[in-house]
């Protein structure tokens, strides 16, 4: 599931384009994700609603469009699914490396880039190793390790579902997360 190898462009060709008004540039990382840094000329969308929002934009078939994450992976999952359901009329680019490779390239980016890790990406390291660790006690032998697998479990599900999640709420409050 990834785009072909020639719709992979360099950060510089992507600046080029971006500037001459050639291509629009949809990041298609998570909101909290573009909230801490993003390109200056990036729309964000993010993954799980490319396939729904991506025609709605009305994009002009002379107009390219640049998908761009963090890396380039999901970048190019963005394009797959474009070129899978032939929603696109006009040409899909992919920024190779993502925002890595375009600061790496000193090109300009909009934020200080905040904590290291996204606070999705926080929530996610921190319950799932607490469902690792509860699973491993209860095959143990503390059967009740399994029962706390099953609450962080629900309360996923019930972040999922809800769009809320305490511990992402506490985790905006934390020191490393907040902008200096």
């Amino acid at each position: 599931m990834t785009s072909p190898p020639d719709r992979n462009i360099s950060p510089q060709q992507a600046y080029d384009w971006l500037t001459s008004g050639e291509a629009i540039l949809i990041d298609v990382r998570e909101p909290d994700e573009f909230k801490a840094e993003h390109i200056a000329y990036a729309l964000s969308l993010p993954l799980a609603s490319v396939c729904d929002s991506f025609k709605q934009l009305q994009i002009p078939p002379t107009r390219k469009v640049i998908f761009q994450c963090l890396r380039g992976k999901r970048g190019e999952q963005a394009c797959s699914i474009i070129h899978q359901n032939n929603d696109a009329s006009c040409d899909i680019y992919n920024i190779n490396g993502g925002i890595e490779e375009w600061k790496k390239a000193g090109l300009p980016v909009i934020g200080s880039g905040g904590a290291k890790f996204s606070i999705f990406r926080q929530v996610q390291m921190i319950v799932g190793t607490l469902v690792l660790l509860s699973t491993l006690l209860g095959f143990g032998g503390h059967y009740w390790g399994f029962t706390i697998a099953g609450i962080l479990g629900a309360a996923l599900a019930f972040a999922g579902l809800s769009g809320w999640c305490g511990l992402a709420f506490l985790l905006s409050q934390a020191p490393w997360n907040k902008k200096a």
